[in-house]
């Protein structure tokens, strides 16, 4: 299970390690989506706008799960690289012991949250009872979406990413299996999505226990599961900034939902349609954050800043060339790619396929954009300069994604075109935040050096 990622050619490494989570990533984007084309074949476009703002509401929840878990890969990284394994089981005691409570009280939190949160996402009067079926369903299940993210981190960071892609293969196939049953034979609509997602993560989680249980690659002791200060407050200082700012991009994300549900019901689920397109699309830039962040940290624990930053290049050139060719791909193919989620030989159908056409055409240039800034991201997660990922987003959401989104709203009322543009702009700003802070860390790595 454990693999040295310092030795070796640079770019094999981030080939071969980015491979497995790219597809471990597509699948698990994959049964998000399967739930809303699977609804999109048995249902009408109310439940589809139920489980597309409920599937929002669970992705950003998800997602600040992974980014507090990236405090445990990168420090198990570090441990690794270093060839400290008692420091690397201690990591692992201590993220699980966290993880656990964490997951506990989002779940207690949450269920007591449904209607408020529902109300807050400005849901269309019809798709409102489908919604808080879909999330109350899921929130019941956090503590298996938290304990298949925590276990999946401690093996990136270990070096092995395949093992997470297994997991989530299983996961997938269940939960498309019990789609079709829960939402196509038995009818269960909304609640039936949620069913079939939270029963496959259980799955997912049984089968990775499985596997840890007959690996001893890191042995634990009891001790290694109370919690330490030092321990929990490397893991939390790494992996809180990235949780507030993967939370805070969910948010940004959830406003422009909510700007288009208050424009209807075909734009909003136009946008929840686009926004599950493009969190599929934006599976390399994902896998570039998790591969310089682990392969980062295990070179900077092992004392090669230099290969880390080479890392970080072979990252940004592949996540840039990806995003021009869809970009370009998805110029032409739009309409279509919308028509798959929506039956478009009905009025209300062949609406949202317009609408949707127009977002999709201008938020795919985010992808250029977001591949960059989501491997300065790992890069800085590596440093232990977490810190930086958050404010280049933070800044980038309040000073152009959300007034971007808010103006071209207002400003063109007939078109998302405007809209998804707005959102792309966002990134270009944080790209340009990144650029000037890695100038500036370069500079500082740089002086000690002159002096000598």
């Amino acid at each position: 299970m454990e693999k040295n990622l310092t030795t070796g050619s640079v770019f094999k490494n981030v080939i071969f390690f980015s491979l497995p989570y790219l597809l471990s990533y597509f699948l698990q984007t994959l049964y998000g989506m399967a739930d809303l084309f699977i609804i999109g074949q048995f249902e009408d476009v109310a439940s589809t706008t139920a489980v597309s703002i409920g599937s929002q509401v669970m992705h950003m929840l998800t997602v600040m799960i992974v980014g507090l878990a990236m405090g445990t890969t990168v420090s198990i990284g570090q441990a690794v690289g270093a060839e400290n394994r008692k420091q690397a089981a201690q990591d692992i005691g201590n993220s699980t012991t966290l993880f656990l409570a964490v997951s506990v009280t989002l779940t207690a939190l949450l269920l007591l949250l449904v209607r408020p949160i529902v109300s807050v996402m400005s849901t269309p009067e019809e798709a409102v009872s489908g919604t808080v079926a879909y999330l109350t369903i899921c929130f019941i299940g956090i503590p298996f979406i938290t304990a298949y993210n925590i276990i999946s981190s401690i093996f990136r960071g270990l070096g092995d990413s395949k093992s997470p892609m297994y997991f989530i293969a299983v996961a997938c196939a269940a939960n498309i299996g019990l789609d079709y049953l829960f939402m196509g034979v038995l009818r269960l609509g909304p609640a039936g999505a949620a069913l079939g997602t939270t029963v496959s993560q259980a799955i997912s989680v049984v089968v990775s226990l499985l596997v840890i249980l007959k690996r001893k690659s890191i042995v634990l002791e009891k001790t290694d599961f109370k919690p330490c200060r030092p321990v929990m407050g490397k893991i939390l200082r790494i992996g809180v900034p990235i949780a507030l700012q993967d939370g805070l991009i969910q948010v940004a994300f959830i406003v422009i939902t909510i700007i288009a549900n208050q424009r209807g019901l075909h734009d909003a689920a136009a946008v929840g349609i686009v926004e599950k397109v493009i969190s599929f699309l934006f599976l390399l830039p994902s896998s570039m954050l998790s591969t310089v962040s682990a392969l980062g940290a295990q070179n900077i624990g092992a004392g090669k800043p230099e290969r880390a930053i080479q890392t970080l290049r072979y990252a940004v050139l592949l996540a840039v060339g990806f995003g021009v060719l869809v970009s370009i791909t998805i110029q032409f193919t739009a309409e279509q790619i919308v028509a798959l989620f929506t039956d478009r030989s009905t009025t209300a159908g062949a609406e949202v396929v317009r609408l949707g056409g127009q977002y999709l055409r201008g938020y795919i240039f985010d992808c250029i954009f977001a591949g960059i800034h989501f491997s300065f991201s790992g890069y800085f997660c590596a440093c232990g300069k977490s810190g930086l990922s958050f404010l280049h987003n933070i800044l980038a959401i309040m000073l152009v994604r959300i007034p971007g989104v808010y103006l071209t709203s207002t400003l063109f009322p007939a078109t998302l075109f405007p809209m998804g543009l707005a959102t792309a702009a966002g990134s270009a700003c944080s790209v340009l935040i990144c650029l000037i802070a890695f100038a500036v860390i370069q500079r500082k790595a740089a002086l000690p050096q002159a002096e000598g």
